[in-house]
């Protein structure tokens, strides 16, 4: 059985002016980053310039889009990388609440008797379907990376990884960068615990594992994955090293 180590950062878009004026943009809306969102995307490039990345995903979207290439061109391992845009790494659609204030859209989950989080405006997205997505693309992004990085290991290797503190990540024989959006981000948290059973890190509870990231922010993971000829991937270890890390930005 051959496995990979993979390294996973994941890293929402700057700040668009919706963003700071308290709107919802979901898919309908497509702005650029205001001026402080790209410095945050800058303070972003800054604080990974370090880490050597070998995948490059994002969003198809603009405020995605802006945002990884300006931590790309910080970076020199991603110097001759594709940078893949996906519309699999969408934001949620928020339906006819796209435009709304977040308030309006709090609001109406209420009336519905309903959480925000759980809330489904009409002709939006549910969290199951923004799950397949994220699902679909988890799969899609794997099968890239094992196929482009797939390492000739003898089958007594051990198949877990060492445990790994603070932010330790950046020495992988395989490493993701994935920039996306804030609710999709949190549906995202949610599968890797959930479904691939991420323990939540020492000190942080399920709560803020689950939050919303700050525009720019920045969570990493740790995994092993394991492949037999042809059968399914297997998560064998996995590990957050932190999540929605913000500390970088300075506004």
């Amino acid at each position: 059985m051959k496995s990979l180590r993979l390294g996973l950062t994941f890293v929402r878009h700057g700040e668009t002016q919706f963003n700071k004026e308290g709107l919802l943009q979901g898919q309908a809306i497509d702005g650029p980053l205001s001026e402080v969102g790209l410095q945050q995307a800058e303070a972003a490039g800054h604080y990974l310039k370090d880490v050597k990345f070998s995948n490059l995903f994002v969003s198809d979207m603009l405020r995605a889009r802006q945002t990884a290439e300006t931590i790309v061109k910080h970076n020199s391992s991603c110097a001759g990388l594709q940078l893949v845009c996906d519309p699999l790494l969408k934001e949620k659609s928020f339906g006819i609440a796209e435009g709304k204030r977040v308030q309006e859209a709090k609001d109406m989950a209420k009336a519905a008797g309903q959480s925000f989080a759980t809330f489904t405006p009409l002709h939006g997205e549910t969290q199951e379907q923004v799950k397949q997505r994220v699902k679909e693309f988890w799969l899609k992004m794997v099968q890239q990376v094992w196929r482009e990085h797939q390492l000739n290991r003898s089958d007594n290797e051990r198949s877990s990884a060492p445990q790994l503190d603070g932010e330790e990540a950046d020495d992988f024989p395989a490493h993701a960068l994935v920039v996306s959006h804030g609710a999709y981000l949190c549906v995202t948290m949610r599968f890797l615990v959930d479904d691939l059973h991420c323990p939540v890190p020492d000190g942080c509870s399920r709560g803020r594992m689950f939050s919303l990231s700050p525009n720019a922010g920045v969570s990493r993971f740790v995994l092993t994955l394991m492949k037999e000829d042809d059968e399914a991937f297997k998560v064998s270890h996995i590990q957050c090293l932190f999540v929605n890390k913000g500390d970088h930005i300075k506004t």
